[in-house]
């Protein structure tokens, strides 16, 4: 499961996203440079050969580690892209193609705005398709995917199912969720006169998955919420739960997403915020550890190196501070008012450009509230 939603507010485009993977996957936060000329004719993907393509865009992503593909990520040309998994009545029962997540990928290194990243997904699904095991550990979890792809100027969603998409561009805010959310009201598709949700949704995943209840609150406040937007405000909503702390009471309506039981397996491992405005280099804040109620906002740059916030031990380090905070509840007050206070200077850093001061602040927070020493993978 996941959420994903973006708008438009003083001249820039904020995107954000929670990552619901299966609460042990590890996902790692990493910045691959920007490649000319390169000769090599193919490029292995999670399962699949494709063409490779000798230009590519510096990136930052949110990967989990089992696969060549990310959840979510940001480019150097100011590009953003997460998806969703949606369940189609077409999806791909067996066999292999290209994942929902290598495609994000694929986008952010090939597109130097949001339309040029749109098209390269949808030609790269009609050449490969789509699909194959997408799971960490559930080999079985199969589905296809919605993006939400913006930069400075642009949002756009665009929903598939198998080879089959539709596409709209949106003014002032959308967001996606575990459901189709286009119809007849797309731009264009690829069978133009189609309802696209009534032709491809399935029934009972995206109920089971309290799809719309979670998409009915990303979208109220991408639609709704009033300028000036910020990191504060983002996170703020990414934390979001429908009833209790998520640690009680939780459930498959909660935006900040906590795993309990086989009704609600997966849990929101990565977060991600970006600020898109024109002529100026994407503001990336990442979380890089599971649930974002229990984790800092760390700053990227695609500038340094991006250690300092992000190690390689730092989701395994996550992950014991959030099973502190799940016994513990006093804890999780002091944790939670401590990630507040950092937050604030860190987000006021970022604003002010002071990118030192950012990294400083959230390397301190790190030292005192991740544990020292834990393993760099999680099994």
């Amino acid at each position: 499961m996941c959420d994903t939603f973006a708008l438009r507010r003083d001249g820039a485009v904020w995107f954000a996203k929670n990552s619901d993977r299966e609460p042990d996957e590890q996902q790692l936060i990493e910045h691959h440079p920007a490649v000319r000329g390169d000769g090599a004719r193919t490029l292995r993907c999670t399962y699949v050969d494709i063409e490779q393509v000798p230009v590519r865009r510096a990136i930052l992503l949110s990967r989990p580690q089992w696969m060549w593909g990310a959840e979510m990520g940001v480019n150097d040309a100011g590009v953003a892209i997460g998806n969703e998994a949606v369940f189609s009545t077409s999806v791909m029962k067996k066999g292999e193609a290209l994942l929902g997540m290598d495609l994000v990928r694929l986008g952010l290194e090939r597109a130097s705005n949001a339309g040029e990243a749109v098209d390269v997904i949808i030609d790269l699904l009609a050449r490969y398709g789509q699909g194959g095991p997408a799971g960490h550990r559930d080999k079985g979890f199969r589905y296809d995917n919605s993006f939400l792809v913006a930069d400075a100027d642009a949002i756009f969603v665009l929903e598939t199912a198998g080879r089959d998409w539709a596409v709209k561009r949106v003014e002032d805010g959308w967001s996606i969720s575990n459901a189709y959310t286009l119809g007849k009201d797309h731009d264009r598709a690829s069978a133009p006169d189609v309802d696209f949700k009534a032709a491809h949704e399935a029934f009972a995943m995206p109920r089971l998955a309290s799809a719309a209840a979670r998409r009915a609150s990303t979208f109220e406040f991408a639609a709704s919420v009033a300028a000036p937007v910020s990191f504060a405000r983002l996170a703020e909503q990414l934390r979001t739960h429908a009833s209790g702390d998520g640690f009680s009471k939780g459930s498959n309506r909660d935006v900040c997403m906590h795993a309990s039981g086989p009704l609600r397996p997966h849990a929101s491992t990565a977060s991600m915020i970006v600020r898109l405005a024109s002529g100026v280099t994407p503001a990336i804040a990442f979380t890089g550890t599971p649930q974002p109620c229990v984790s800092l906002f760390k700053p990227a740059f695609f500038d340094r190196s991006i250690e300092t916030s992000f190690p390689p031990a730092l989701f395994a380090q996550g992950a014991q501070t959030l099973h502190r905070a799940k016994a513990d509840e006093a804890f999780r007050s002091v944790i939670r008012a401590s990630i507040a206070e950092a937050e604030f200077a860190i987000f006021s850093a970022i604003d002010a450009g002071a990118l030192d001061d950012a990294e400083r602040v959230a390397k301190e927070w790190m030292k005192t509230w991740l544990p020292a020493n834990s393993r760099s993978s999680v099994s």
